[in-house]
C-alpha cells in the first residue's frame, strides 16, 4: 500500500514536478522524437513526433502513452493510457486522465512548463500549473539510486510486521 514514488517505481504523471533535492531534467531532441530525462526517480519519457495515434485505450503505463508535435515554437504533448495506479503528487487519479504538456523557450536559459490536467472522474473540471524550467550551466544529472540507502522501506515494514505480531497476540 506505499506509493509508487515510496516504491522508487515513478513520481507519478507530472514527473516534472519541483522537489527538495534531484530537481534535474534534460530535454533531448532526436529526428522525429524528443526525450525527457528526469533526475528523481530517473523517469524517462521517449515522445513520438511523428503524428501516429496513441496505442490502444487496453494498453497502459504508470507514465501513460505521450505523443508530441509543434505549435509554433511550442512542444504540445498529450498523454493518455495512464493506469490506476497512477497519481499527481500523491494524488490518486482516475484512468481517464489525460494530460497536455506545453514546453516553450521564453529565454536562452529558460522553457515556460504548463501543464494542463484533465481527469473528470477526479475534479469537477481541467486545471492548469505552470512554472519555468531552467537551464543551470554545468549541472549533471545524476543517478537516482533509490533503494540504495532506502531505510524508509525497511523501517516501515519492520514497523508493520511488529504491529501485526503485536494485533495477533
Amino acid at each position: 500500500d506505499r506509493s509508487m514514488w515510496e516504491r522508487c517505481i515513478t513520481r507519478g504523471a507530472i514527473g516534472l514536478l519541483p522537489t527538495g533535492y534531484n530537481n534535474g531534467n534534460e530535454i533531448v531532441q532526436a529526428p522525429g522524437y524528443v526525450v525527457l530525462r528526469i533526475e528523481m526517480i530517473h523517469d524517462t519519457r521517449v515522445i513520438p513526433l511523428d503524428g501516429r495515434p496513441h496505442v490502444s485505450s487496453a494498453i497502459r503505463s504508470f507514465s501513460g502513452d505521450s505523443r508530441g508535435h509543434f505549435e509554433g515554437n511550442t512542444l504540445v504533448v498529450e498523454t493518455t493510457n495512464f493506469t490506476r495506479e497512477t497519481n499527481i503528487n500523491n494524488t490518486p487519479v482516475s484512468e481517464d486522465l489525460k494530460l497536455i504538456e506545453r514546453f516553450t523557450r521564453v529565454g536562452p536559459d529558460t522553457v515556460d512548463y504548463r501543464v494542463t490536467v484533465d481527469d473528470p472522474k477526479t475534479w469537477t473540471r481541467p486545471w492548469t500549473m505552470e512554472f519555468p524550467l531552467r537551464h543551470e550551466a554545468g549541472y549533471k544529472l545524476y543517478e537516482y539510486a533509490c533503494h540504495e540507502a532506502n531505510y524508509f522501506m525497511y523501517d516501515a515494514l519492520t514497523g508493520a510486521r511488529k504491529q501485526e505480531q503485536a494485533a495477533a497476540k
